[in-house]
Order: structure tokens, then C-alpha cells, then sequence
């Protein structure tokens, strides 16, 4: 489906971060998600702050979002992805994942990253594989940061 069938059917993806409901993205990273648990008002303040957001939304109420990470030359992490449970199964994750590969910003870059438990079908549809040498690749995982752990 393309922009034009979305907006139809009263969809629209922005990045205009005026136009978050914050509370509904904190209420479903802090409590639905697997990845974000507990995560505090502010830890969301500042990933909104110091990315590039995007609101999906269903006549101007907010059902989706994601973020990226990036310094817009050669990088981008794409994080904190959802679609509300009620929206979900209309392509509107792939609607988001074409609306932030396109995006004007993010264009020429060497290379694009995220972590997933469940949606691995979804990210291989754009290109999205498995870490091609996970032997030069290292990091810091603290997963329950947000928890006092």
C-alpha cells in the first residue's frame, strides 16, 4: 500500500515532534513493550530530544512510533518500534520501515542497524539481515537499567 491508500484510510506518518502524545508512547514503551520496561519519563524525554522521531497516527491519535539513532553520514539505528495492538495488521509497519528508509536525511548511508526478539520477517522485507560478522561487533547490555539492576 502507498502513502496516498494510508491517508485515505486517515493514517499519517510524521516526524513533527509537536505532535506526540508522550504519554501514550511512554505508557506502551514503559509497560507493553519487551524491550523498554519500566523505562523512566525522562530516559523517554531525552531519546525523543536527540533522535529523529516518528509518529504514526489514526485520525491525529497517535498508533505508532519509532525512532532513530544517527549522525545522518553514515550511520542510523532504528529503535523503539511499535504499532498499538488495534492498528497492527493493516501494513503499517511497513508502511513505517518505507516512510524511515526514505527519509530525506537518511539517505547514503553505510550502514543501518536494530535489535528485534519477534519481528525478523518484517526487517528482512527491507533488506535487514542477521549481523554479517558478529566477530567485530561488541557492546554493552544492561538490560535491566530501568529496573535498578
Amino acid at each position: 500500500m502507498n502513502d496516498k491508500a494510508f491517508i485515505k484510510k486517515g493514517y499519517q506518518i510524521s516526524t513533527d515532534k509537536s505532535l506526540l502524545d508522550f504519554d501514550r508512547v511512554h505508557k506502551y514503551l514503559s509497560e507493553d513493550s519487551y524491550w523498554a520496561q519500566g523505562m523512566p519519563v525522562e530516559t523517554l524525554r531525552k531519546v525523543i530530544e536527540n533522535s529523529i522521531c516518528f509518529g504514526v497516527y489514526f485520525q491525529k491519535q497517535q498508533v505508532g512510533f519509532a525512532t532513530v539513532i544517527t549522525d545522518k553520514a553514515t550511520f542510523a539505528y532504528i529503535g523503539n518500534v511499535f504499532i498499538l495492538p488495534e492498528h497492527r495488521g493493516h501494513g503499517l509497519s511497513k508502511w513505517l520501515m518505507q516512510t524511515i528508509l526514505a527519509y530525506p536525511e537518511l539517505q547514503g548511508l553505510r550502514r543501518w542497524s536494530l535489535a528485534t526478539a519477534d519481528a525478523h520477517g518484517l526487517y528482512k522485507q527491507f533488506g535487514f539481515t542477521e549481523i554479517s560478522r558478529p566477530d567485530r561487533w561488541m557492546e554493552i547490555y544492561n538490560p535491566g537499567i530501568y529496573k535498578g539492576n
